[in-house]
């Protein structure tokens, strides 16, 4: 891997974990764990599109190690990398297949499989089946805020490609 590309994956890492302390300052909107915006989601559907799998998945992993001692809870690291990990293979799979204009739809699709991955580990931690009860409104939640972070990596990337194109036509002058 090249210095330089190494260089834009620790920035990436650097704004996704940015965003993720922001974001646990904001007070929760709806008072069920787990409902949030997911705002640091922004970068890691930025980079299933923009980089390799195995690119993506060591931004993810930097952020969720770096997030979970900044958040402090180990019980939340189960939680998110179990999330995490099962967007992040629902998103990779799909990233072929979307087209570029609809990759909030991607975002959508990662959203409810971590929805599903924290469900999962809820069900294996607390041994009951109560935590299913939460599972609509985690749903409902997680498509409103994954087609939000999806549109803003859409509008990411949609800048970044013209600012690149830009760039590129300036150079060929």
């Amino acid at each position: 891997m090249s210095t330089k590309k190494l260089t834009e994956l620790a920035l990436l890492t650097a704004v996704a974990l940015i965003i993720f302390v922001i974001e646990l300052r904001i007070p929760n909107l709806v008072p069920i764990a787990g409902v949030k915006l997911g705002l640091a989601n922004i970068i890691t559907v930025y980079a299933v599109f923009r980089y390799k799998p195995n690119e993506t998945a060591m931004v993810v992993t930097a952020r969720l190690l770096l997030g979970a001692m900044f958040s402090g809870t180990i019980v939340s690291l189960l939680y998110s990398v179990s999330g995490a990990f099962l967007c992040l293979v629902g998103m990779l799979s799909l990233r072929n297949i979307i087209p570029k204009n609809w990759i909030w739809l991607c975002s959508i699709t990662g959203a409810i499989f971590h929805n599903i991955g924290q469900i999962l580990m809820a069900l294996v931690l607390m041994k009951t089946t109560a935590v299913l009860a939460s599972l609509p409104i985690l749903m409902i939640s997680g498509c409103i805020a994954g087609a939000f972070t999806g549109l803003c990596a859409q509008l990411l990337l949609n800048r970044l490609e013209r600012r690149n194109s830009t760039q590129n036509q300036n150079h060929e002058i």
